[in-house]
């Protein structure tokens, strides 16, 4: 991999990831989490909307940074490790521990999720975050051929 961080091509790899991300995101969002939050938290109105133009902002702005946060790691293992599947499965685990396992432990633990969703939720956020570096991992390798 080229040492040099290069700032578009780490933006272009990020944006075309993302849509993996995205995507990934949307489908346990509506298919899983959704419905569950909204059973969980039953006496909140309108619990879980999202057709409002905060809420759409705020999750653009997450999952844009989730995602450049994939793909970072992933270059920085590749840095040490090489483009390779070594560094595909340690930034894939490792931001998935970072950014869901964290996130949803402690929601849990503070009441704020069901401790049972975790056994749907962490699975299905470990394929996102593998799938993405996957993809990061491809890209790379592609802008460096």
């Amino acid at each position: 991999m080229n040492k040099k961080f290069e700032l578009k091509d780490f933006i272009v790899i990020t944006l075309i990831t993302s849509l993996w991300v995205n995507a990934s995101e949307l489908v346990r969002y509506f298919g899983y989490v959704r419905p569950k939050m909204q059973e969980y938290f039953s006496n909140i109105p309108q619990m879980g909307t999202i057709w409002d133009v905060q809420i759409l902002a705020v999750w653009g702005f997450w999952d844009t940074l989730l995602t450049a946060l994939y793909v970072f790691l992933f270059w920085l293992c590749a840095q040490i490790f090489g483009n390779n599947k070594k560094s595909v499965l340690i930034s894939g685990f490792m931001s998935w521990a970072f950014f869901f396992v964290l996130y949803w432990v402690a929601s849990a633990n503070m009441y704020l999720a069901n401790w049972s969703n975790l056994i749907v939720v962490l699975p299905l956020a470990l394929i996102e975050t593998l799938v993405a570096s996957y993809i990061a991992s491809k890209l790379y390798l592609r802008k460096n051929v």
